[in-house]
């Protein structure tokens, strides 16, 4: 299991946590994976040095709003380092972000290409690049204490949350300690939105299901621009973000 820590203390911070996120070595199948990538390369990439290890969040540590995915992809962030960049995926997710006006540009290309977000973090419920863009349950458990604490520490400002197909839909809801879920927990689908009380003086947190940016969804049609720019609207609208 990940190292917990412990986020009452006021000297942690989210740069802390994206540190020891890329010092996290819990799940073998994925490290074996992810370097085995970062080694042998896709040809488009031969003369570039992977990141090849798991990858923190993206966004100010004082975020309104969130964007939860499922992990990164094998030649895109676990290539650059940044969530969503470098691939078709983060292309059309950050060309959205930025019509938006909730990114300063519509490209995500590396870390040092000076990108910034908008009262917005990006993040996922696995950290690694798993084989065929799969981890196993047991993965996805392991890898849970960073989402738990991620949350913690984005509480005091948090007020939506993006969720980007049906499986970080699932691995968020147990993340969201300092809310309260409904029984049955609600389902996922491209709109779907629920808002959970907060469990203490925070705010409450508005969840907006969306499919995922995949090519598989924004290729064929299933996810256009135009409902991304309906999600985002409304995302923002719910965290107050001007």
């Amino acid at each position: 299991m990940p190292e917990p820590y412990v986020v009452e203390n006021h000297e942690v911070t989210i740069a802390d946590l994206d540190h020891a996120v890329t010092e996290c070595r819990a799940c073998p199948r994925l490290v074996d994976w992810r370097e085995r990538v970062a080694r042998e390369k896709r040809a488009a990439f031969r003369d570039q040095t992977y990141w090849g290890r798991a990858v923190p969040g993206f966004g100010p540590a004082d975020a309104r709003m969130a964007i939860v995915g499922l992990a990164p992809a094998a030649h895109g962030a676990n290539r650059t380092g940044r969530m969503f960049t470098g691939d078709r995926s983060g292309d059309f997710l950050y060309a959205a972000l930025h019509a938006a006006g909730l990114a300063s540009q519509p490209t995500s290309t590396s870390v040092d290409d000076g990108l910034t977000l908008h009262g917005v973090r990006i993040t996922a419920p696995v950290k690694c690049a798993p084989p065929e863009n799969k981890p196993t349950p047991a993965e996805r458990d392991t890898c849970r204490p960073w989402l738990v604490e991620e949350f913690a520490l984005l509480r005091p400002t948090l007020r939506s949350v993006v969720v980007l197909g049906a499986f970080g839909w699932q691995a968020l809801m147990p993340a969201l300690a300092y809310w309260k879920l409904p029984s049955p927990r609600p389902k996922f689908g491209h709109g779907a939105t629920v808002t959970l009380p907060a469990t203490d003086d925070g705010p409450d947190l508005t969840l907006i299901g969306c499919y995922h940016v995949s090519q598989q969804n924004t290729f064929t049609g299933k996810l256009t621009q135009a409902m991304m720019a309906e999600i985002l609207t409304k995302a923002r609208k719910a965290a107050h973000i001007p």
